[in-house]
């Protein structure tokens, strides 16, 4: 055992591990006042819902065996391996490995429950999430990254472009349809209720993202070194084009709200690519998502009149999409062996190819998973959506009966 590569892999599993609640301050300043408690508690529960879960069957389903290149099996339900020396895994040890893993999987379903912010049962939330992680994260982790069906097919995704991006993004546009409109959506002026929350999210997420990333060479080596420069790379290039859009198209004026978004898609649409692509790539990555992603928060959303909350599928669903073409375009196997060809822009169309089928095959489980586990939360929960009056007083009060910024007199 290799502890410098065991240190990594631990460090690397706190910062995924922080992402979290950088995710729920992030999407909770971004909504109004009288939904904040609700909203963050939607992230914190997948620490001890996913967690729980990962332990007792996901690990074990991502992981353990091969069946029809889908899923695992069951031989490692509650970990149920020598946890002190196990070498199963090609990794620093099997358990390393398993911690790692564990924080992708509490935060892939966090990020769905932006998009159906101030409007859905808790207790259908837990249970869906339940669900959505058995139904599409576990199968999806075991295609790309436990020898299934994507692995197979020759497809990439260095930290999560499909597993954790596409997967959750697509998910979270399928779930708002489903769920319908806030009320008062498109009634009134609608602002963040607290934008030092959102930057504060957001900066826990670019800190936390250099373990999702460079964690994902799964050891202290030189290609965890590349993943943590281009990851930097991407974001930071993503913010200043995100904050030349607003210059533009905002008066001249722009925002905090923006940068924050802005290195929140770069991270995005990097992981797929980190450890594959040239640092110069990283730059057109990130500069580039930004007018993608901006354009279907801008343009698409309010044509086709989708109520994603929080831009979700906007910012994880499309950056991801674009990651995943990017790493199709601009990989190289002498950065990484384990891309079997370098990207279209070397010449080389097969990786490519493959990057596309991997995404479509990814955007088909989403949706499909979305559909099943929607409907069995619905029928458990009779009816998902709380009601117009639980709406109208907030979800803090009516899911929680508490307030995040309580009024009172005299002491406190």
């Amino acid at each position: 055992m290799d502890h410098g590569d065991v240190a990594w892999m631990l460090t690397s599993s706190a910062l995924v591990l922080i992402m979290t609640p950088g995710l729920a301050f992030f999407y909770g300043g971004l909504v109004k006042r009288k939904n904040i408690i609700n909203t963050i508690l939607s992230s914190v529960i997948l620490m001890g819902l996913g967690s729980v879960l990962w332990v007792l069957i996901g690990f074990s389903l991502s992981f353990s065996g091969d069946v029809g290149g889908i899923v695992g099996n069951l031989k490692w339900v509650g970990l149920n391996f020598d946890t002190m020396k196990d070498m199963t895994l090609p990794y620093p040890n099997t358990l390393s490995f398993a911690i790692f893993q564990m924080m992708f999987a509490i935060i892939t379903p966090a990020l769905i429950t932006g998009a159906i912010a101030e409007r859905m049962k808790f207790s259908s939330l837990v249970i869906f999430t339940t669900l959505w992680s058995i139904i599409v994260y576990y199968p999806l982790a075991h295609m790309v990254w436990g020898g299934g069906l994507l692995f197979k097919l020759g497809a990439i995704d260095f930290a999560g472009g499909n597993v954790v991006h596409i997967s959750s993004g697509v998910s979270a546009l399928v779930l708002a349809i489903l769920l319908g409109k806030r009320k008062h959506i498109a009634k009134a002026t609608y602002h963040p209720h607290n934008v030092p929350f959102v930057i504060l999210g957001a900066s826990l997420l670019w800190f936390g993202w250099f373990g999702f990333n460079a964690g994902s060479a799964l050891g202290a080596n030189a290609l965890a070194i590349h993943a943590f420069m281009t990851t930097n790379t991407s974001a930071a290039a993503a913010m200043l084009s995100w904050l030349l859009i607003e210059k533009v198209k905002n008066d001249g004026k722009p925002t905090l709200v923006g940068a924050s978004t802005g290195l929140v898609i770069g991270l995005v649409a990097i992981t797929p690519g980190a450890g594959y692509v040239p640092i110069w790539a990283a730059l057109i990555i990130g500069a580039m998502v930004s007018p993608i992603c901006y354009f279907f928060i801008s343009v698409v959303k309010p044509k086709f009149g989708y109520d994603d909350a929080l831009d979700v599928f906007g910012c994880h669903g499309i950056g991801g999409i674009w990651g995943g073409i990017a790493t199709g375009l601009f990989a190289k196997t002498s950065i990484n062996s384990s891309a079997a060809w370098d990207g279209l822009v070397f010449g080389n169309a097969n990786l490519f190819l493959r990057q596309l089928a991997a995404i479509g095959i990814t955007i088909v489980i989403a949706t499909a998973g979305t559909f099943v586990a929607y409907g069995i939360a619905s029928f458990v929960t009779k009816g998902i959506r709380v009601s117009s009056k639980g709406e109208d007083l907030g979800l803090d009060c009516s899911q929680h009966d508490e307030s995040a910024y309580p009024a009172f007199n005299g002491m406190d």
